[in-house]
């Protein structure tokens, strides 16, 4: 049992997931490296019409990617997006070929 926020529940808690490595490719995509392994391509490109990723439309911006608590971020941590959110709606791959 643990609790969190004043919830009790039963079990033990799940592992977080954490991005442990992150390159920047072409298309607006990112190779990413998890916690437990994994290689993952997620495509940002869905997300750049939103207001809040529209700076990362430059790609300069974009490739100026960084880790910052076991998440991808950009311009100094105003952009970022959930780890959780990266492993859900990333692609797993075995081989990448970078340009």
């Amino acid at each position: 049992m643990y609790e969190i926020d004043g919830i009790l529940y039963a079990g033990k808690p799940a592992d977080m997931i954490k991005v442990t490595g992150v390159k920047t490719l072409q298309n607006y995509q990112l190779l990413l490296t998890f916690s437990t392994g994994e290689r993952k391509l997620y495509d940002v490109r869905h997300l750049l019409d939103l207001p809040v990723f529209q700076p990362l439309k430059d790609k300069s911006t974009f490739d100026n990617v960084h880790l910052d608590f076991d998440t991808v971020t950009w311009c100094n941590g105003d952009i970022d997006i959930a780890p959780e959110t990266l492993y859900s709606d990333s692609v797993a791959i075995t081989e990448v070929k970078e340009a």
